[in-house]
């Protein structure tokens, strides 16, 4: 649950920043807030499926169309909360890009669901020309 919690307040963080950056607007902390507890939901839920639906568009665009189905999700849910307004897709898209961002700056800092925090220090070729990531398991005592 804490995980759960941890990720919430990353995400409420990253719209918070987006909101500011482009020409999203909220109402107050509360649609902020439910905006941010909603996204987690569809991209947990629905974003799959569109990701799976739309997985011929992914390749032929080499991942861009990524960045479309996050910005249709981040519209979706500019739509149903009331008091988060975005007025164009192109704010959606701006803004799904700056949340994309921070939210993984921010994930550095939040534990993994094993309860320990993994910073990503490199990558290093492996057997077969693929590449693997190796990360640096921080305790929680040691982070001040």
């Amino acid at each position: 649950m804490k995980s759960f919690l941890a990720r919430w307040l990353v995400t409420t963080i990253a719209v918070a920043i987006a909101v500011q950056l482009t020409d999203m607007t909220t109402d107050g902390w509360f649609p902020l807030v439910f905006a941010a507890l909603l996204l987690g939901v569809i991209n947990a839920v629905i974003r799959p499926i569109m990701l799976l639906l739309s997985l011929p568009f992914i390749l032929v665009t080499l991942g861009f169309f990524i960045l479309i189905v996050n910005a249709f999700m981040l519209w979706v849910v500019g739509k149903i909360v009331s008091g988060f307004h975005i007025d164009d897709f192109t704010t959606a898209f701006f803004g799904a890009l700056i949340i994309s961002i921070v939210n993984w700056a921010l994930s550095a800092f939040v534990k993994d669901s094993d309860g320990q925090y993994r910073v990503v220090t490199h990558h290093s070729e492996s057997q077969g020309g693929m590449k693997r990531v190796e990360g640096r398991v921080v305790d929680s005592d040691s982070r001040g």
